[in-house]
């Protein structure tokens, strides 16, 4: 156990130092994890990969990742993008499969191997893209809506392709039977968690939901029963974490959960991206630097593409287009654990899995930048991307423009709060979730989807001619952008955003600010208020009938 212990040390340590690094050179924090495994294996510390409890810890990370992306959809935001992941997930799939496969033949490798990468190829990881996301809070975007269903979409079909390799490894062979049963048990599964999310999961944490703890607790323990449970059906654990999130997502509580297991992902991940690292250092590389150039170029450029020539004629705007194409930059864990399936096998030999596991580092690592950069960067090559948009974009309402006194940017609990106090004809309210446009479309409210950092969402929400501009988003670079794109206006509405600290309102305030939104400085400037002209306080009891009502007004419009 001591043994353990220091080596679970060395590997937070490390992780840690080189963590604090990427922060202070402004370097995704994953790189760090990256090449924390790669020192702790060129240095031979130990090998990550023989020790049972890191990939147990590994695996904990993938399916807490995943639970997080259940429990913050729903079903009826799998509807509003369902058929756009749907098509783009099976689109890039079958498109990326042929090309690879003509490219891997042209370089030199039999159909078998061939066949081999372009699967590798094919699938995009939903472990880096939801991370990457996920920390530019972009997860409930309709881009970010669009790229996690089609990435769960490419999941599906490999652990498709798993089941059946498993099945010739076994000696089993490749039969329809198998495949017909795979599909149905994942139906039934499916059915099984959407019961338990409408009925059961609704009345059991309303009845547990004062205590926080008890909350956290039965949580985990649903997650880790459905895991143990699908795995002994065959499926894998990040289906598992997936679903068992997704049967949850219905729950008022669900915000509560997500903040409660959060810490437990970012520390369990954590260990899967030091693992992904160590891998490359014990791969040889001998005369395969051409075809890695070459594939990792297609991944990087080729999968965007396509994505962007789908999206194109699907009618999607290419803003929403590019962005979603971007996430699909990377090669997916599935990918290294295909081709090391088909080694054991016998399909393939070690050099395909070299070359794979080689551009899977170097597209996860350029990857990272192009998703966390990808606004600048589309600013950049925004009129060449013209070519991939159709003249008549149907993303909802887009294809008018406003004419609004007051633009309010941000539909969460503080956007809603406020425009509850707000005329609806002077209103106009921009966000970029599509389940809350829809829901304050349906309240009467005049909504615009999209982001209002976006120069054609400004143009079409016509903020010069608007007398006020609210932002509630926290995101200090936003802030900072939206700005920035005021000062270029001849005449510009009065602008207000938000922050999360007093250095940010400063910087904001120097940066044009009007007034700059601080919301526990806002509540205890309202509250001493109240106080200082009712000392005695007779006020509270109107002030506790008008909140509770405009609380339970505005849940309702959830």
């Amino acid at each position: 156990m001591a043994t353990g212990v220091l080596e679970l040390a060395i590997v937070v340590l490390v992780a840690a130092v080189l963590g604090i690094l990427a922060r202070v050179l402004r370097q995704p924090i994953i790189l760090a994890y990256l090449a924390a495994g790669i020192l702790i294996a060129y240095f031979d510390f130990f090998n990550l990969a023989d020790k049972e409890t890191f990939r147990i810890f590994s695996d904990l990370g993938i399916m807490f990742l995943l639970f997080l992306v259940g429990l913050e959809l729903n079903y009826s935001s799998l509807l509003i993008s369902g058929k756009a992941a749907v098509l783009v997930g099976l689109g890039q799939t079958v498109f990326t499969f042929f090309i690879g496969l003509l490219i891997a033949v042209q370089l030199g490798f039999g159909y078998l191997p061939a066949a081999y990468i372009a699967i590798a190829l094919t699938f995009s990881s939903t472990i880096i893209v939801v991370k990457l996301l996920s920390d530019k809070k972009d997860l409930s975007s309709l881009y970010g809506r669009i790229s996690i269903g089609s990435l769960l979409i490419q999941d599906f079909v490999a652990i498709l392709l798993l089941i059946i390799l498993s099945g010739i490894e076994t000696g089993g062979g490749v039969v329809a039977s198998t495949i017909i049963f795979a599909v149905l048990k994942g139906a039934l599964i499916f059915a099984v968690v959407f019961w338990l999310s409408r009925r059961f999961f609704p009345w059991l944490f309303n009845k547990i939901a004062r205590s926080e703890e008890l909350l956290f607790i039965v949580s985990l323990a649903w997650v880790f029963l459905f895991a143990a449970a699908i795995s002994k059906v065959g499926l894998s654990i990040e289906i598992a974490g997936f679903l068992a999130g997704l049967a949850l997502a219905n729950s008022s509580e669900n915000f509560q959960i997500a903040s409660r297991v959060r810490p437990l992902r970012d520390f369990f991940i954590l260990i899967f991206f030091v693992i992904l690292g160590s891998s490359i250092v014990f791969t040889s590389f001998e005369g395969l630097a051409l075809p890695i150039i070459v594939l990792s170029l297609f991944v990087l450029v080729g999968n965007p593409l396509i994505v962007l020539i789908i999206m194109g004629l699907m009618g999607y705007r290419k803003r929403t287009s590019f962005l979603s194409g971007v996430t699909v930059a990377q090669i997916s864990e599935f990918s290294l654990i295909i081709v090391a399936l088909g080694l054991k096998i016998g399909h393939i030999e070690e050099n395909v899995v070299a070359l794979v596991t080689a551009v899977g580092v170097i597209t996860i690592t350029l990857s990272t930048y192009l998703i966390l950069h990808a606004e600048k960067i589309f600013k950049v090559i925004s009129k060449p991307l013209s070519v991939f948009e159709r003249r008549n974009a149907k993303e909802e309402g887009i294809e008018k423009k406003f004419e609004k006194m007051i633009v309010l940017a941000g539909a969460g609990r503080t956007g809603r709060s406020i425009a509850q106090n707000l005329p609806k004809d002077k209103l106009l309210i921009v966000d970029f979730d599509p389940e809350a446009m829809a829901s304050l479309k349906r309240h009467g409210f005049n909504v615009l989807l999209g982001d209002i950092t976006d120069p054609e969402i400004i143009e079409k929400a016509n903020l010069k001619q608007a007398t006020l501009l609210i932002s509630t988003s926290p995101d200090f670079e936003n802030s900072i952008i939206l700005l920035e794109e005021m000062k270029k206006m001849p005449r510009r509405p009065k602008t207000i955003v938000r922050a999360r600290t007093e250095k940010e309102a400063e910087v904001l305030y120097d940066a044009g600010a009007d007034y700059v939104l601080l919301p526990h400085f806002t509540a205890g400037q309202y509250l001493g208020k109240t106080i200082a002209i009712d000392p005695e306080m007779k006020m509270l009891d109107q002030l506790r009938e008008r909140d509770r009502a405009l609380i339970e007004k505005v849940g309702h419009e959830v």
